[in-house]
């Protein structure tokens, strides 16, 4: 029988337990599952160093603000630049990596002499900058492809698009794994590899990332859902009328009352989506009308969206599939709806009817 290995701090785990183990078992009838496994355990060391900056943070004095802006036209932070640089460091020295897409760059960073290196990877270092300063939920997202070289590749890429950058701009459902870590009372990393979506918790004694969410699953019935209301009034009519609905509660249409939560960082709002169940929204508006949405594809929307439709949920633009976009920038921001099936799905309807002029 497997014996368990004992923290610092007395508490017991097993070996088969961990992340490293789970994906050990678990790749090795992908394409490049080998290297797959090396390079999500590179990840999530890297993750573990932003979780010890992100901790230590304002003792550091790290949570400032710079001078410096980045290509979506936001102020950095000290710590976006820092993690940003950790996420760098970490998929150079994996050498598994041909080149990597980040909100924090303005151009793909390519990595010296790994042109034939499998995978490509898309990541926001650090999201939901602006709680930092106030000590509020923060998370990473990260997105792995195949890269041009590789076979798996060569089934998936378009490449008839002339932008230079086009080996990124790869459909969602190519995704070969994504992740996000929730830096939070506890640091958890949620993983899927196509083969439903796993939690794994920081044991922050034995450094190591736990299995302690199997298989985790969106409930169908749910009475929550996430959105940024001081926007409603550039919303289009479609989610003007379900959240409507959604105010009006037991005595409305919907027959129960529902609760509102934003925490304004996308990882730990569908975090809570996850394990509770409800919907996220950040749909379409008016208030800055050449932005079709305010999330970035490659980096929050694609991953985000793999990870819930693994675990049973739904990812839409309200119109279309998230994961069957087709990228035609690395920086391109789409409309956001998942969650649970049925939410996302009566969301849809409403933007059929009011594009067929139904209501």
């Amino acid at each position: 029988m497997e014996q368990p290995n004992k923290n610092t701090a007395g508490t017991y785990f097993y070996a088969e337990s961990s992340l490293q183990h789970y994906l050990f078992s678990k790749t090795q009838d992908l394409s490049f599952g080998n290297a797959l496994t090396r390079l999500l355990l590179d990840i999530a060391d890297c993750t573990k160093s932003i979780a010890e900056l992100v901790e230590k943070a304002a003792l550091a004095e790290a949570t400032t603000k710079l001078t410096t802006i980045n290509v979506q036209g936001e102020i950095q932070m000290q710590l976006d630049v820092l993690s940003n640089a950790l996420f760098i460091t970490s998929l150079e020295k994996s050498a598994l990596v041909a080149g990597a897409v980040s909100e924090e760059l303005d151009f793909p960073h390519l990595f010296t002499d790994k042109e034939n290196a499998p995978f490509l990877v898309a990541f926001d270092p650090l999201d939901g900058s602006s709680n930092i300063a106030v000590n509020g939920s923060i998370g990473s997202i990260f997105s792995i492809f195949p890269s041009s070289n590789s076979k798996a590749a060569k089934n998936t890429l378009q490449h008839n698009l002339t932008e230079k950058n086009a080996d990124f701009l790869q459909v969602g459902a190519a995704q070969l794994a994504a992740g996000y870590v929730l830096y939070g009372p506890a640091t958890m990393l949620v993983l899927t590899i196509g083969k439903g979506t796993q939690g794994f918790t920081l044991d922050m004694e034995s450094k190591e990332y736990i299995l302690t969410h199997l298989d985790m699953q969106i409930p169908e019935i749910s009475s929550e859902f996430a959105i940024n209301t001081s926007n409603q009034r550039f919303w289009e009519a479609p989610i003007q009328k379900y959240i409507i609905e959604c105010n009006e509660g037991i005595t409305g249409l919907r027959g129960r009352d529902f609760n509102m939560r934003w925490v304004a960082s996308m990882v730990a709002d569908v975090h809570r989506i996850l394990i509770r169940g409800g919907v996220y929204l950040y749909p379409k508006d008016e208030k800055i009308p050449i932005k079709a949405g305010r999330l970035r594809l490659l980096y929050e929307a694609n991953p985000m969206g793999f990870i819930v439709e693994q675990a049973g949920g739904k990812s839409s633009t309200g119109r279309e599939r998230i994961l069957e976009l087709q990228p035609i920038q690395i920086h391109q921001r789409v409309p956001v709806i998942m969650g649970s099936c049925l939410e996302v799905s009566l969301i849809e309807l409403y933007h059929t009817e009011f594009d067929r002029d139904l209501f």
